[in-house]
């Protein structure tokens, strides 16, 4: 059963193919380097993205990629920077989620929208999010989870994310809409002291990025109840996916990356960079690196303008629901 990344992509596809041109379509782009922002600290999944991608995209056009680190904010400093960027094509964005669709829905200090403010160049790769438990929380798959929600009082147990609004907050939202049980949020600064907790039993059960849970799952020190996308990932096919449990049919979302530039970018430097990512798309050792670090390849030619905008509506109706109030 393919996950609603997948279907959406396959969806866009053939629609898309006529979006993609030849490569070297802008003459004399690019002559210099070209600086690659991240919205988040290194080491990260959308940095690592950013590193692996911006290696190809170097290959590609013969100029070095610079990945600058400009971290705060939930990931909206970097992308308002881009978007305030002169539209030449060396200044583009590793956009995620977070920062391109849930944050302006939230924030009203975000003084930019993830549409009208930025050319959308394409979907690069997603990956599911984990719903894990802590040891002491005594259950060890999805179905004892429900079972346990199920039998107790609403609130009686909780689960984390890395901050109100995020795409684990929603997700966890999503598991609670889709299972009928209130696990109650914790917001927390970040991944690394969510995971701390979950790990000394602080935390009952916690919401993360694939990628970020995978090494503690694996060292036996957190129990990996299922993956957030409809299919398994090929980076951990041993974690079912949540959906194959009855009760969590609906749980379907994950964390997308995608190649952006400011609004206005001129149509052959725009062009050029489409084809250069489709070109990387097909790489099968872009494949395995990005597969090893927890993600799936987006397929080439995806029109990441339309992609956005229904990931725009199906967020929007998570926050509705989840009474998600601006901050």
């Amino acid at each position: 059963m393919k996950s609603s990344m997948a279907r959406g992509l396959a969806a866009f596809w053939l629609g898309s193919m006529l979006v993609v041109p030849a490569a070297g379509t802008a003459a004399g782009y690019p002559d210099r380097p070209i600086s690659l922002v991240v919205g988040y600290p290194a080491g990260g999944s959308v940095d690592l993205t950013a590193r692996l991608f911006g290696e190809a995209l170097a290959e590609r056009t013969g100029q070095s990629v610079v990945v600058e680190n400009v971290g705060g904010a939930g990931g909206t400093i970097g992308a308002q920077r881009v978007a305030r960027a002169e539209p030449d094509g060396y200044t583009l964005l590793l956009g995620s989620t977070n920062e391109m669709v849930i944050a302006g829905m939230i924030n009203p200090a975000v003084k930019y929208d993830g549409a009208r403010d930025f050319t959308a160049l394409g979907v690069i790769a997603s990956q599911p999010m984990l719903l894990a438990a802590s040891k002491s929380a005594g259950v060890n798959n999805a179905a004892e989870y429900l079972q346990k929600l199920r039998a107790a009082e609403p609130g009686s147990f909780n689960y984390g994310s890395s901050g109100v609004g995020t795409t684990l907050h929603l997700a966890g939202e999503m598991v609670n809409q889709s299972t009928g049980t209130r696990a109650e949020h914790v917001p927390y600064r970040g991944v690394a002291p969510m995971v701390t907790d979950l790990m000394s039993g602080q935390l009952d059960y916690g919401m993360l990025v694939l990628s970020s849970g995978l090494p503690q799952v694996r060292a036996g020190k957190i129990v990996a109840l299922g993956v957030t996308e409809k299919k398994r990932s090929p980076a951990a096919p041993e974690i079912p996916a949540l959906a194959e449990t009855a009760g969590f049919e609906d749980v379907d979302v994950g964390v997308w990356f995608a190649l952006y530039g400011p609004a206005d970018l001129p149509a052959p430097v725009a062009d050029t960079l489409r084809a250069a990512l489709a070109d990387v798309l097909k790489s099968e050792t872009f494949r395995r690196k990005m597969q090893d670090a927890g993600a799936e390849l987006a397929r080439p030619g995806v029109d990441a303008a339309q992609f956005q905008a229904a990931e725009a509506r199906k967020y929007g109706a998570l926050v509705r629901a989840a009474k998600i109030e601006a901050q």
